[in-house]
């Protein structure tokens, strides 16, 4: 992890606004294999990452929303229902 003026780099490569536009492939072929900070005017202004990344990630978030809404059913009353119960009404 590199700092730079005062603020944390939370990738191990980093490019400027400028290579990126002059050879953007590199970059995103630099962001296959990890996380790539985007610097302007040496201050981080966001970061790269792969495809295959980001679905990790969105998995990962769509899991802590699933959970979140498993605990707050946690806190509803539970009402008991027989099997006899439910297939009445079929």
């Amino acid at each position: 992890m590199n700092e730079q003026l005062g603020q944390r780099i939370q990738a191990d490569l980093a490019f400027s606004v400028s290579e990126l536009k002059r050879n953007p492939m590199a970059v995103v072929t630099a962001s296959s294999r990890e996380a790539v900070a985007i610097l302007n005017h040496n201050k981080v202004v966001g970061y790269l990452i792969s495809p295959a990344v980001w679905e990790y990630l969105q998995d990962l978030y769509d899991d802590v929303k699933l959970a979140e809404l498993a605990e707050a059913g946690d806190n509803e009353p539970v009402v008991e229902v027989s099997v006899d119960d439910l297939s009445a009404d079929i």
